[in-house]
Formats: structure tokens, sequence, C-alpha cells
């Protein structure tokens, strides 16, 4: 059925085409432009339904399509100016890149699907599952946090086992000639086997780092054999219904390998905390996760994103476990599984909360590795060529890895405009007529359709500034993988660093000097305006152009002037009740806000506010009124270390065993409304004026604030990193001895599985 509408798709597209490529004086194409914008308004505030829906977009295509067949045939430079020709072409086809990009992105999100819930399962039907949590060099109490949640989900205890996979403490590395190396990685190993001990899960290591995340990640199903796999990232805690809201789709269907869930993030990356928008503005990831993955799940593309994932382990077996030809091995591996002929489940459902990068240096780093692995994907495993795809599948695939290929047309359009400012340069050829009927109204039609389809998760003109701010650095890594499409190796990206300061990121100064060039065409173009009256109505379209880019660069610059963080942790809002016992008094509270390290609560009454407030002992313990078990209640170290004008108290933790972190997993990760209240708060919609608006006046500040940042500071600016983990022993208040570990415990399972590789291998050494 998805061919046959795809057919019908391209048969209406082509008949679009014909009637797009009609020649028109510009005076009718400026009223036809007009004419479909007042369409768009009137379809955007009285319309609603999938016919409006799609109606709005073959109207807004119809304007994209005259503009790209004006700009082909009528607007380069000719043949007798090779110079302008030259940039007139390469301009022309950085946007015939992002208009082939528009309409993919159109095909993959014509109808993005909304799943009903999974059927719920009777436990004694339940599947075996075992979660894999790889890690490197995270932090012990980030870790901790992780695993907890892992053992805290709802499921039946005997059907679910959680492994650490600590690829820090390989006997590789245990071993180095290095003794600094050697002991700090001997001390990691026997500190996380006591965590995992204390908290009812598995350790694993292997013996050396090969094949990154991926090779980590197969040495693990080798001791594992649960039905279903979990792959949570070390900084990704899954709150208590992940299993419940996911697995009943594995009965639905017998061929379904993956049931992939999105990624939520506490914490802001670095241009959200540098601009301030973490708490009002939808993240980055929001778009894929909350449009495009759903899109892509309508044609059974969805694909894999590396944690936050449940995948069949009968499904992993035909392919000899996780991909690891590039260094995405999570769609690698979805790719794989999709051209066997298995099928994929998204779950637009935040159940799991995770952490971003904290540095701009570190948020660039993994951006490097995503773009660098899909577009290794694209160059070795070329969806359009993999056999077993339907078409809808190619095209999904080619459109996340087409996507990567931002970075040359957004540095085009960056520059483009100066060739004509600074040199004189004619890179297209047009008169302002024109300009207006045609590039003006196309502007204004795609900016329509972008907020139309994604205003609840994405701010008009953010996705040009991320790309900015990650094509200064992704153009050279492209090139990188292009040459040599093998070399990229995996870099796991630093989370759970704090800053102590305002300073300046390391990258910040190419964006300065780019700022510099564009200021100056400014200029120029504001001189040429005054002293050229021939070429002044087409200087003064160019000129906006330009001062459109320079507003960029200058919110890149607030991007990159780092801002202290003032939260050691990240926060949640919850809605719980608890205790505090202070001294003999056992006070009822409401605890609204939680992190790793503390929360915030009030009073449940009147008469517990005023208990609370003439209490003579700061310290006790938080009584939760759990989630898991109403029998019980977990409870936590907790000391009152500020007030509020209010009456709110902010307490903080004192973790003084490991399973207190079962305690904070409780109260944290109990309630995944929680999760859906935060993303919620952020999902709203932000007209194109009010966008517009936002966006000048960072333009106008942030480069001010970056200025600001240059001036030397008292202090050290760098970031306060975790101690090293030779110093995590004393995480729990005590000190573990520095001593090789003993062998790994295994579970039945686990014993069950090797014995079968033992035997399989003996077979082949007889057989060879």
């Amino acid at each position: 059925m998805s061919t046959l509408r795809f057919l019908a798709f391209l048969l209406f597209g082509a008949a679009a085409v014909a009637l797009a490529t009609q020649p028109v004086s510009v005076q009718a194409q400026l009223v036809a432009s007009l004419a479909v914008i007042f369409l768009l308004a009137a379809l955007w505030k009285f319309a609603r339904g999938p016919e409006s829906r799609q109606l709005f977009i073959a109207l807004a295509l119809f304007v994209v399509l005259r503009y790209v067949y004006w700009r082909i045939t009528s607007t380069l430079p000719p043949l007798s100016d090779p110079v302008g020709l030259t940039c007139g072409s390469i301009l022309l086809a950085a946007e015939l890149y992002c208009v082939t990009m528009l309409f993919l992105t159109l095909i993959v999100n014509a109808e993005p699907l909304t799943r009903e819930p999974p059927p719920q399962i009777e436990d004694e039907a339940l599947p075996v599952v075992d979660v894999l949590v790889p890690s490197y060099d995270e932090d012990a109490a980030i870790l901790a946090t992780t695993l907890a949640a892992a053992k805290s989900m709802d499921y039946p205890a005997d059907r679910l086992n959680v492994f650490l996979l600590d690829d820090g403490g390989t006997d590789q590395k245990c071993a180095h000639l290095d003794p600094q190396i050697a002991e700090r990685a001997c001390a990691r190993r026997a500190a996380l086997q006591e965590l995992c001990a204390a908290l009812g899960c598995y350790y694993l290591t292997r013996e050396r780092n090969e094949h990154a995340k991926a090779g980590n990640l197969n040495a693990a199903l080798a001791h594992v054999s649960g039905d279903i796999v979990v792959v949570l990232d070390a900084d990704h805690a899954p709150f208590r219904s992940f299993l419940r809201e996911t697995i009943g789709y594995f009965f639905e269907d017998d061929r379904l390998f993956l049931v992939q869930t999105p990624h939520v993030f506490l914490n802001p990356d670095p241009i959200e905390q540098n601009l301030r928008t973490f708490r009002r503005m939808p993240s980055e990831n929001e778009m894929f996760y909350g449009i495009t993955q759903r899109g892509l799940d309508k044609w059974n593309a969805a694909f894999f994103c590396g944690s936050a994932a449940l995948l069949r382990r009968a499904a992993l077996d035909e392919t000899d476990g996780f991909s690891g030809v590039s260094v995405t091995e999570d769609c690698e591996t979805a790719l794989e599984l999709h051209a066997r002929g298995w099928t994929s489940v998204y779950v637009d459902k935040p159940l799991v909360a995770g952490l971003q990068p904290e540095s701009f240096a570190s948020f660039i780093g993994q951006r490097v590795r995503w773009c660098q692995g899909m577009l290794q994907i694209f160059l070795l495993r070329n969806p359009l060529l993999k056999r077993g795809l339907e078409p809808l599948q190619r095209l999904g695939y080619l459109s996340s890895m087409a996507f990567w290929l931002f970075p040359f047309p957004r540095l085009v359009f960056m520059l483009a405009p100066l060739a004509f400012i600074l040199f004189d340069v004619k890179i297209f050829v047009s008169n302002i007529e024109e300009a207006i009927a045609y590039t003006a109204t196309y502007v204004v039609v795609n900016a329509m359709l972008q907020n139309y389809l994604f205003g609840k998760v994405r701010w008009p003109w953010v996705s040009e500034l991320y790309e900015y701010c990650q094509g200064v650095f992704l153009a050279k890594a492209i090139v990188s993988v292009v040459l040599r499409p093998r070399s990229p190796s995996f870099a796991v990206t630093t989370k759970g660093s704090a800053q102590t300061q305002d300073r300046l990121s390391e990258f910040a100064w190419p964006f300065f000097a780019l700022y510099g060039l564009l200021a100056l065409g400014a200029a120029v173009a504001v001189y040429r305006c005054i002293a050229e009256p021939g070429v002044r109505q087409l200087m003064f379209f160019v000129g906006l152009w330009n001062a459109f880019n320079l507003v960029t660069a200058g919110v890149a610059l607030g991007a990159v002037a780092e801002r202290r963080r003032r939260e050691t942790h990240p926060r949640l809002a919850v809605e719980r009740r608890g205790a505090l016992a202070l001294g003999e008094q056992h006070i009822r509270v409401a605890i609204e806000e939680v992190s790793a390290g503390g929360c915030r609560l009030r009073a449940a009454t009147e008469a517990d506010a005023q208990a609370l407030a003439v209490a003579k002992v700061a310290e006790g313990r938080l009584f939760i009124d759990s989630c898991v078990d109403a029998a019980r209640r977990p409870s936590l170290s907790a000391r009152i270390v500020s007030i509020a004008p209010d009456g709110r108290r902010w307490a903080a933790f004192a973790f003084s065993q490991p399973q207190d972190y079962l305690a904070l997993a409780d109260l944290m990760y109990g309630d995944a409304t929680a999760l859906e209240r935060f993303q919620a708060a952020r999902r709203k919609h932000k007209g194109i004026i009010a966008g517009t608006v936002q966006f000048l006046w960072w333009g106008a500040i942030e480069p001010l604030r970056a200025l600001a940042y240059l001036r030397p500071r008292a202090g050290d600016p760098t970031l306060r990193e975790p101690p090293p983990f030779a110093d995590l022993s004393t995480l729990f208040g005590r000190r573990q001895p520095r001593l090789r570990p003993p062998a790994q415990a295994r579970t039945p399972a686990q014993e069950k599985a090797s014995l079968a590789i033992e035997r399989k291998r003996s077979a082949a050494d007889e057989n060879v």
C-alpha cells in the first residue's frame, strides 16, 4: 500500500511541476505568490485536520517550485562571466540541496504516526529482559543513578537483569604499561563491582577495548540470554514504567526488532544554557523525536538511536550483533535489520531522562561523531542501493543521512552576499521586482511552512543557528570522512562536567572572525548604497541578506560565550509526598523538585508548616511515599540548606551507601508523568513574528556579552571535571582497597550462554 501511495505522490508531483514551470510575468508571479500566502494564513487560522495539512503543503510547494524554476532558468550569470557563473552555480547548488531536503522532509513527515498504547501482558507471559548499560569513563554517581533506576523498573524481578558493561576497566587497561592508567582502571573495576553487587546488578568487562560501543555491546551479548535487550547510555535513567509502556509491542508483531523511545534531557545543551532558553524553548532534538521519528515510523523506517530502546535478541543474532563498520552503530544496525524484513516501532512518550554535553567543545565533538557516522553509513551501506528496503524506507534513511551535509550550504549562504558586496561579483542575475516576486515570497512561504509543521518543537530561525554553529567545524569532518570513509574513530562524549565561571569557549575564535567579516560587509553595503546609486536597489536587497547573516553570527557569539552553570545536578519538577524527620518531629511534606543532589519541599499543611518553622534541627531523613512498594518507605539523609521567602526548603541529600540510589530512583524516576509535564511545558508554539523579534534581540545583545567575556578574569576559567575514578572510592564515605578485582560474578543464564559458546567453538575447532 505504501508503494502505491508513493507512486501516486510521484504522479501528482510531476503534474505540479508541469504547472509550476509555466512562463508568467513578474507581476502575475507576485500576485499568485501573495494569493498563496493569504490562503496559507487562512488555512492556518481556520482549518484543521489532515486534509487541510496536505493542502497547506501543496500550496507552499507551488511557490517553492516556481522559485526553483526561476532560479535555474533565469538567474545564473552568463558564460562571459566565469567568476560570477562559478560562484552563482555554487549558490544554486546549495539552494537545490535545501529544496531536495525539504521534499525529503515532507515525504517523511507526510503523516506522522501516533501509536496506540501496547497491550498489557500478564507477568507470567513476560519475556526475560537484559538491560545493557555500556560505560567508559562516566562518574560513579551517574552510573549509580542509572543502574538504580534500571533495577527499579516495574517488571518481575526474576525476569529483569541489569548489566554494567565497563570499558574503563578492561584487562587491557588494567595491564597498561603506564602504571597510573593501570591503577586507575583497577580501582574503577573494583569500585564498580562493589557498586553493582550492592544494587543487585551484574558487572561485565572484556579483554580489550575493540570496536568501541558496538564491540562492548557485542561482547556482552555472549554473556546474556534474555529474549529482549534494552540499551541505555550510562547517563540515561529509565522511569519506572519504561518496560510496561513498551514491551507489549513485541507481542503484536513477531518480526518486530526495535521499540525506540525519545531521548529527553534534564540539563541544557551549551546553546540553550548560554542563551537561557532551556525552560521555555524546545530542545534542538525535539524536532527529530517529536515529529521526524513519528514520520519515519509511518513507513517502518524509525531507527535505533543508541539508547532508550528495546531490541529483540533473535534479530540481533541474525546480524551477529550490533553493526560496527561506522561510529554510529545504532542507525547502521537498524538499516541492516530493516533490509532483512524486520520491523520497528517508535513510541512518542518520554520514558528515559538523560544528560547532554555541557561545554560547546563537547557538543561539537558529539555532533562530529554523529555526522561522520551517518556519512560513513551512506558511503559504505548506501540505503539507495541496499537490497531489501522499501522505497520509502530508502528515502527515510537517505533523508537522515543527507541532512548531515548541511554545513556546506549553510556556510555558502553565510558568505555568498559578501561576494557581491566586497568584490562586485554578481552571483545571480535579477532586478528588484523579480527578487520581491520570487525570492522574498519564497522566503516567507518557506518560513510559514516550517513554522506550520514544526512550530511546537522548533522556534523560528533556531535551525539556522544550530546549523551555523556546527557547520563551522563539521565541514572539515565531512571532507575527512569522504576521503577516508573508514578512518573516523568513536569518541566518548564528556558528560557531567561543571563550569565554574563565565568564559569563552576554546572554539569561539572562528565565530569572532566570521562576525567581523560580516560586520565589514554590512558597513561596505551601507557605503555602496549611499555612494553608488546604480547598484542601490540590488545592494539594498543583498545587504538585507548579509544583515540576517550578521544577526545569526551575533547569536552564535552568544552560543559560544559560555555561562557559569549554577546547578551541579539537573532538576526535575515532581509531585510527590513524604515525611521529613527532624529530631523527634515527623513533618509531612510535598516534594516539588528533585535532583541527584537534593530536593525542594514545602509543608503539606499549616500545622506542618508551623512545625517546620520552629524545628531546631536542620538534618534528618526524608521518608518517601514509594511508587515501588507502598508497604515500605525508602528514605534519604537530608539536610535543610536554604529557606525561600515563601517557606519552601531545599534539602541536600547525603549518600552513605549504594542502596540510597534506589531511594533516589524511586523519588526522581518513579513517575513518568513528571517528564511528560517537563516536555509539554516547553512545547509552546512560537509564531514567526515573535520568533523573529526574539532572534533579532539575541543578535543585538549577545555579541556584547561575548565581547565582555574577552576581558581577563580572575580565577580558573576551565571546567571542573569529575574527580578521577581512583578517588571515587570515597563516594559513599569510605575508602576501598586498590586491588585487582576478583573474577566476575555470573548469573545462571550467563553460565549457560558461555557454556553454549564454548561448545560451538569446540565444534568449530574439530571441523577445522
